[in-house]
């Protein structure tokens, strides 16, 4: 059971939260704070193993919260939810040791995947906010290099080829690998990013210069 907390300064926002995550019999809501300084005793005293944590908040906002957390070496995972698309807000996030960055306008969709993905140690960002960043990565700092390469070698391996018309068998014989192994990758590949379609990866590879 993934025990979460949630952080928002307004009621509706929190209640809408709450359902989202009292909806999954995996995850456990085990506390809700309405401003920064009520998040830090909480977090203190419930341990929560994810953090729904809002960037704009009374008395101390949410990437003051989340450095602090991160300065006493506090284990819970920060998933920041927003209504913020600036990309110098999403790179303070980063900087501040989040793992992940939902905008609220999507978060009924796509905030229990992104709590599962941030749970089991990878980073999640909201696709759009990643094509944001895309053009700029090469003037940004080690921090948003990592995160904007949220698959791992092999998954990148095998996106490259189901851009170019691999199938998932064709897949499996040039890597010797099982067509089981390769659905497995595919699945996570798209749950990652965010993109069903071939044409939505085939868009993402040429934008991170995968393929031509």
């Amino acid at each position: 059971m993934i025990k979460v907390m949630i952080a928002d300064d307004h009621a509706i926002v929190r209640a809408g939260l709450r359902t989202l995550i009292e909806s999954d019999p995996g995850l456990a809501l085990v506390g809700e704070a309405a401003d920064g300084r009520e998040t830090l005793a909480l977090c203190e005293s419930l341990k929560p193993d994810i953090l729904v944590l809002d960037v704009s908040m009374p008395e101390l906002d949410g990437i003051t919260v989340a450095k602090k957390l991160k300065a006493a070496d506090d284990k819970v995972r920060i998933l920041f939810i927003t209504i913020h698309t600036d990309e110098a807000i999403l790179r303070e996030a980063l900087k501040s040791g989040a793992s992940g960055y939902v905008l609220k306008r999507v978060a009924e969709k796509e905030l229990i995947s992104a709590i599962r993905i941030v749970m089991r140690g990878d980073m999640y960002i909201e696709p759009s906010m990643i094509h944001l960043l895309v053009d700029t990565a090469k003037k940004t700092g080690p921090v948003i290099r990592e995160a904007l390469e949220p698959l791992t070698p092999r998954e990148t391996e095998i996106l490259k080829l189901i851009v170019q018309g691999y199938t998932n068998r064709q897949v499996g014989e040039t890597l010797h690998i099982s067509v089981r192994t390769v659905e497995g990758h595919r699945a996570n590949i798209s749950e990652k990013l965010g993109m069903k379609s071939r044409v939505e990866l085939v868009r993402y590879a040429r934008s991170r210069g995968l393929i031509a």
